[in-house]
């Protein structure tokens, strides 16, 4: 098995680095509610499933 699973924790650095943004286009989509889901940890720390963030490419790459 991959290291990358469906299932996968990514943090919001991996998603930014993945996506080449800058952190603060990011962190605006996620306070327009136009970022994939995620789930915040209880020490406030955020993670996003890869599954979520594929479907949430693929919802984008569907709208454009």
């Amino acid at each position: 098995m991959s290291a990358r699973t469906v299932d996968e924790k990514m943090t919001i650095a991996e998603v930014i680095e993945e996506l080449k943004v800058a952190p603060s286009t990011f962190y605006r989509w996620r306070q327009r509610g136009k970022g994939p889901r995620s789930i915040k940890l209880p020490n406030g720390d955020v993670r996003i499933r890869r599954s979520e963030y594929e479907r949430w490419l693929v919802e984008l790459e569907d709208a454009a």
